[in-house]
């Protein structure tokens, strides 16, 4: 299962892995981020970040 994306559902606390795969992209940068590194994301808008300054910049904060 190396290099395959993964299809995720973002809960509050965890995520469910809809279909297996070892990485999603960055919404924002487009880096991939393996899952066991997989720490930001939003519920709401169903898609991961690669860090909080990713995460940040589609909050509106810089």
């Amino acid at each position: 299962m190396k290099n395959k994306l993964a299809i995720l559902k973002y809960k509050p606390n965890n995520f469910d892995i809809i279909e297996n795969g070892d990485h999603v992209i960055c919404a924002i940068s487009g880096k991939k981020i393996f899952l066991e590194n997989l720490t930001y994301w939003s519920v709401r808008d169903q898609e991961p970040y690669f860090s909080y300054i990713e995460a940040s910049k589609k909050r509106g904060v810089e």
